[in-house]
């Protein structure tokens, strides 16, 4: 008794993990947005893990553009640092390796309520 066997196919590869921020990064940027709404300068957020990034996008409407996005990019953790705060139109703000000390760019006076 001869037994045939299907031939070979190729599995295809494994998808790529998504980048995501970990729970004690979350803790940080949900700790910042909650106190820019308290401030009302910020009415929503967007968190998205994309295969090279993680973005925090916070915005004044839900309906625009978003004002600022933090980036996590593990790539460039050896060069610029894992850590960019972009504008609108991809503007880089401020770049950094802690994502303690790029937060701090927020908290500067022109961020400040005035009355």
């Amino acid at each position: 008794m001869v037994m045939e066997t299907a031939p070979h196919t190729p599995r295809p590869p494994p998808p790529a993990a998504a980048v995501f921020f970990e729970r004690r990064e979350l803790n940080q940027l949900l700790s910042l947005y909650g106190r820019m709404v308290s401030a009302g300068h910020w009415r929503d957020y967007a968190i998205d893990g994309l295969k090279d990034a993680a973005v925090f996008s916070v915005f004044r409407r839900s309906s625009e553009f978003p004002l600022y996005r933090i980036e996590k990019r593990p790539a460039l953790a050896r060069r610029q640092g894992v850590w960019a705060i972009l504008a609108h139109g991809g503007l880089v703000l401020r770049r950094g390796h802690e994502l303690g000390q790029v937060l701090k760019f927020f908290d500067r006076a022109k961020f400040a309520v005035i009355d």
